[in-house]
């Protein structure tokens, strides 16, 4: 037996010991707790928090109350619990969004600085722990969103700019080698909404974009905008679920509400669902590992049977239940907070942050810098890429297609050619592929399915892009459902 054969064999030794770490299971839950961690170092409102590969967060700029805006970061540990100060962006902004590149990098676009809407653009190194410029929008905006494409191209989507609601900023894509903007395709749709939903990268590598009416599909294949339905309500926070819908709560049409809905791709249609508990807007709405979605905070109405009127910040969350289509009660917030961000942690559980708090009509109790952390009844853990050394670092368990023989530096594979990645942490049943990066490159994913003799273990078909440099050691890190896995490493000549 060759050298390569064997080691293959003892990885697949490793895989069928299970030896990679709790898989994935899509468990229900009825409860969960919330828990204070650390203050931030800086009371802030309307940031951004990124999951960096490290399992680290990014919190960046906000503000406090209506006036001040933070060029100023800061950095979450969660092994410690604490926010430690990072270095500041070239640009004070809020309502910007914050990117994971393949290459590990982040890239911050947009927002509202002192003077409007922001064209500006930059990079934060996770390496270097500093930020650089990078190539300007073509169109000033905030309240956007920004979507890593398969393509390796960011598109920056709605918000607003020079000219205020109702006209919808036209979308562009970023260009991470380049380090540029361009147009994108030109919307189908008319007007915008107030509150909009996120756009929301689906399944099939489409992007849906509530902000116009109808709601609109972004095909990156042929850079073009087609219908796709209309809303039931103006809704205003969304959150993809692991079968392929995507779940609308809350939001302002006419006064807070609880209204819930579901848009099924396979249609492209959109129907009610359960509501929620508490009418709210200005809340989170996460996608925790299991399957549930976890409703957090923002502000309600209190109602009579002739009227409502604006009641203040909350601090109870509930739970949608995908299976039962209803949302359940959870445990509720340590802060009532609006304008926060919930980030999934590589554990499992979520960092909620920041955000402003009101008592009621003319009570603004100012913006927070508490933090506190979600955990769920059954914590699921992150993807975690096989490798060959039980640290799951360097050399991956990364096959050449269809064989047993390992992609290494004595055996590497070509660009173009397809490989099987073997990892945990993928839901059971999911219809959502994670996304691939080799060499700091997206590379295409051919194929997702279970592994027969290694339960829990699953294989990513994907062929290596083109554009990387090639090496013994060429980094490999993949990312599900927005928590990156630990990088290892292939041959790639």
């Amino acid at each position: 037996m060759s050298a390569t054969a064997s080691l293959a064999g003892r990885v697949l030794l490793v895989f069928a010991a299970g030896s990679l770490g709790p898989t994935a299971v899509a468990t229900a839950q009825s409860a969960g707790t919330f828990t204070p961690t650390g203050n931030m170092t800086t009371p802030r409102s309307q940031h951004s928090a990124t999951l960096l590969p490290d399992g680290r967060v990014l919190i960046a700029g906000g503000g406090s109350g209506n006036t001040s805006i933070f060029a100023s970061t800061e950095i979450y540990d969660p092994d410690a619990g604490i926010f430690r100060a990072g270095a500041s962006m070239s640009v004070a902004r809020r309502m910007h969004t914050a990117t994971l590149l393949p290459d590990d990098r982040v890239l911050i676009v947009g927002g509202y600085g002192s003077g409007g809407a922001l064209a500006s653009a930059e990079i934060f190194d996770p390496v270097t722990g500093t930020f650089s410029q990078t190539g300007s929008l073509i169109s000033a905006r905030g309240f956007h969103t920004a979507i890593l494409l398969s393509t390796g191209k960011v598109l920056i989507i709605g918000g607003y700019g020079t000219n205020a609601y109702p006209d919808v900023a036209p979308a562009e894509l970023y260009d991470p080698a380049s380090g540029t903007f361009a147009n994108a395709g030109a919307y189908v749709g008319r007007g915008g909404c107030d509150f909009c939903a996120p756009s929301v990268l689906l399944s099939d590598g489409s992007v849906l974009f509530p902000g116009q009416y109808p709601a609109q599909l972004y095909d990156p294949a042929h850079d073009a905008f087609s219908t796709a339905g209309l809303m039931i309500n103006d809704l205003s926070t969304a959150a993809l679920l692991t079968n392929g819908k995507v779940l609308f709560a809350g939001g302002e049409p006419i006064g807070r509400v609880a209204d819930a809905e579901l848009y099924d791709p396979a249609t492209r249609t959109f129907v009610a669902t359960g509501s929620m508990a508490s009418r709210r807007v200005w809340h989170s709405l996460t996608l925790l590992p299991n399957g549930m979605v976890l409703a957090a905070g923002g502000e309600t109405d209190s109602c009579t049977d002739r009227s409502c009127f604006f009641a203040g910040s909350v601090a109870t969350a509930e739970l949608y239940d995908p299976v039962a289509g209803a949302f359940v009660a959870t445990g509720s917030m340590t802060a009532a907070r609006e304008t926060h961000t919930a980030t999934v942690l590589k554990n499992g559980t979520v960092l909620l942050a920041g955000g402003v708090s009101y008592g009621g009509i003319g009570k603004f109790n100012g913006s927070l810098a508490s933090a506190e952390i979600f955990s769920p009844d059954v914590l699921v853990p992150g993807p975690v890429l096989g490798a060959v050394s039980a640290d799951g670092q360097g050399q991956g368990a990364i096959f050449h297609a269809g064989t047993r023989q390992l992609a290494t530096a004595d055996d590497p594979a070509v660009v173009g050619d397809s490989v099987d990645i073997y990892c945990t942490g993928l839901a059971p049943g999911g219809v959502i592929p994670p996304q691939v990066a080799i060499g700091g490159r997206m590379a295409a994913v051919l194929a997702v399915g279970t592994v027969p003799f290694a339960p829990g273990v699953d294989q990513v078909r994907v062929r290596i892009p083109a554009g990387i440099t090639p090496g013994p050691s060429v980094r490999v890190r993949l990312t599900y459902l927005d928590r990156p896995s630990n990088e290892v490493t292939i041959g790639v000549r």
